[in-house]
């Protein structure tokens, strides 16, 4: 796995999800961060508690923005695909994409947005290459639902599902340095730190990376 380093880190704070855990824990306090498509502000709200972020977020839902706001946290309406342009460079010190990338229109052009307007990005996706999303497409013949990935293929938001190794990818062909990574099977608990890549794509069901420019 090359000189990647990865977070030993399993515990919740709280009921806070491992995934929002792993992810707070890599950025920096005091930071300014930028959480894109920040849902319902479960994170921001983390980050603010445990790292004393200056946080601010977009959100495409207006339920969503609504919940954030009456949380007291800087939350605006946006779209990912559209308004990210608007951002001017190294406007942040981390921007944040909490299982997300699967829902955008176009994710490189996501990613490559996130790493201009701020010094180092964090994304996390479910991993459609984890065994149990390639069993039930090859026996029962469906595409697969998930804890993970609860939709049905008719109303799902995710449409382009990825997996570990297609993330490495796209970071390699936009000239993206990974960091930090760590993979998590379908218990929330980390993936050894030794193993290869194709034991992190076959079992872990998530992943959390983080990125940054490379020099």
């Amino acid at each position: 796995m090359s000189n990647l380093t990865v977070s030993n880190i399993a515990r919740t704070p709280g009921d806070a999800r491992v995934d929002l855990v792993l992810m707070a824990e890599m950025i920096d306090r005091g930071a300014r961060v930028l959480d894109v498509g920040c849902g319902d502000g479960e994170l921001l709200r983390l980050l603010g508690e445990s790292r004393d972020v200056d946080g601010r977020g977009i959100e495409l839902s207006r339920e969503g923005v609504n919940e954030c706001v009456a949380k007291g946290l800087a939350v605006i309406q946006g779209d990912a695909d559209t308004d990210l342009a608007d951002y001017p460079d190294d406007a942040f010190d981390y921007v944040i994409l909490s299982q997300t990338l699967q829902a955008t229109r176009h994710p490189r052009v996501v990613l490559e947005h996130m790493l201009r307007i701020g010094r180092r990005a964090v994304v996390s996706f479910p991993n459609f290459g984890h065994w149990q999303v390639r069993l039930q497409l090859l026996f029962a013949g469906h595409m697969p639902q998930t804890d993970i990935l609860p939709y049905s293929w008719y109303d799902t938001p995710n449409i382009h599902h990825c997996t570990i190794k297609d993330f490495r990818q796209l970071c390699e062909a936009t000239g993206v340095k990974m960091e930090k990574g760590v993979a998590l099977n379908a218990w929330g608990s980390p993936l050894r730190l030794n193993a290869p890549w194709w034991f992190w794509n076959l079992f872990g069901e998530q992943a959390v990376f983080l990125l940054s420019r490379k020099s």
